[in-house]
């Protein structure tokens, strides 16, 4: 029992002086100058009557040599110290971590502050430009029917609702695409019954029938619309054909109607 005592207070007056002496910040080798001080002052030189009792105490004491536990401590000290050393490079990693993202986000910040007025101006224009919309009824005025003719015609719609971007001419009747996207069209057609004259209409688009609206009967009023969605091109042209000897008719109410507008542009 007095053996295993005597080991552990060996052992804890030198974990004192290691761990005191790592918190100061020493090199390993002055924590281990400082344990050499401490067995000398563990074991101070002794008279040989007393070295003889020392021994025969220690014999039947201590088991574990002051060596031994030197040698142990110094390996712990080497450990702690070799620890916090990887610590420091572990900080060191995460300030030049934290730094880097801090200047990359200084850089960004910058060029969004760069942003001339004119380039500001420009953005706004373009997101302008992709703003295109039109719906025209036929009759800018009063009432009366279109038609029958002998031939195919362009109808002209002239009383203009909206025409945002202007992409549509009332003076043609034609849209003409201003940037390469996908539009929505839609027509309606209204038209009187009689026995010979239907009411019949196509969207054209570059020259080519894309849909019909057709209505037929002998007597009081027909109806009928379509639409459909278009890829267009710069430049395309959409605009609605009365068909030969078909009829239509409108007034103040604006009962045949031609829209269109972009869904989407694309690239």
């Amino acid at each position: 029992m007095k053996g295993w005592l005597c080991t552990l207070l060996l052992l804890e007056s030198f974990v004192f002086v290691v761990q005191q002496q790592v918190d100061e910040g020493l090199a390993e080798n002055e924590i281990s100058q400082q344990l050499s001080n401490e067995d000398r002052r563990q074991n101070p030189p002794q008279t040989d009557s007393l070295r003889d009792e020392a021994s025969t105490d220690s014999q039947q004491y201590c088991h574990l040599s002051f060596s031994d536990i030197h040698a142990a401590l110094r390996e712990l000290t080497a450990t702690v110290t070799e620890q916090k050393a990887h610590i420091r490079a572990l900080e060191t990693q995460l300030k030049e971590q934290q730094t880097f993202i801090l200047e990359e986000l200084n850089k960004k910040t910058d060029e969004i502050s760069n942003l001339t007025e004119s380039q500001v101006e420009e953005l706004r224009k373009e997101n302008r430009d992709r703003e295109i919309a039109f719906s025209a009824s036929l009759m800018e005025s009063g009432g009366g029917h279109i038609g029958p003719f002998s031939t195919d015609i362009t109808l002209t719609y002239r009383n203009v609702f909206t025409n945002i971007g202007n992409a549509y001419n009332p003076i043609t009747g034609i849209f003409t695409a201003p940037l390469k996207g996908a539009y929505m069209f839609n027509f309606s057609i209204y038209g009187a019954g009689h026995p010979s004259t239907p009411s019949s209409a196509s969207i054209m688009k570059n020259g080519e029938k894309v849909v019909v609206a057709h209505a037929h009967q002998a007597q009081y009023v027909v109806n009928s619309s379509n639409g459909v969605v278009l890829i267009l091109e710069v430049g395309d042209v959409v605009y609605v054909r009365l068909w030969s000897g078909a009829s239509i008719y409108d007034n103040e109410y604006n009962h045949s109607t031609f829209s269109g507008y972009l869904l989407f542009a694309l690239k």
